[in-house]
């Protein structure tokens, strides 16, 4: 019994190694509108090293529209673990040894991105308006708390969700 448990274990740990860590999400800014129809609200997300502060809808006139909120995750984190369970109510690995302490000892961790993830959204003040002309809007996003860095960078305002 013990050998089948260090047997299964080892291809475990060995199935483990050869996936290799997860890809680090890249830097990028996506706007559109949020599913099921809702056409007055643009949400914007953004992953990049530095937390989204502001985000503001510029119309053809020039005037502006703030972000209604940025809501901001900055370094997210996870914690995983793969322990070795000896009660035969919860199930898992450790459910093949029956007596004594578990054969290995229970392997966790901790996962921290370094960069933000950062959302925010723009209440529309005039969905008619927008959906008549909204290819000559765009979106100014600032990136960075003042008075530290502050990166500025404006993307074009999405097409709305087809009428229907």
């Amino acid at each position: 019994m013990r050998r089948t448990f260090v047997l299964i274990s080892l291809m475990l740990l060995a199935a483990c190694e050869g996936s290799g860590p997860a890809p680090l999400p890249v830097e990028q800014v996506t706007a559109g509108f949020p599913p099921h129809g809702i056409t007055d609200v643009i949400v914007i997300d953004a992953v990049d090293r530095l937390a989204l502060h502001e985000a503001t809808l510029i119309a053809p006139d020039g005037s502006t529209v703030p972000a209604d909120g940025v809501d901001v995750n900055a370094r997210p984190r996870s914690d995983y673990r793969l322990g070795t369970r000896t009660d035969p109510t919860h199930g898992g690995i450790g459910d093949l040894v029956q007596t004594g302490p578990p054969i290995i000892p229970a392997v966790q961790g901790e996962g921290q991105l370094l960069t933000t993830i950062s959302k925010a959204s723009i209440t529309l003040p005039d969905p008619v308006a927008y959906r008549h002309d909204w290819q000559h809007y765009r979106i100014r996003l600032d990136f960075g708390v003042p008075p530290g860095a502050v990166e500025t960078q404006e993307i074009a305002a999405p097409e709305p969700p087809a009428a229907g």
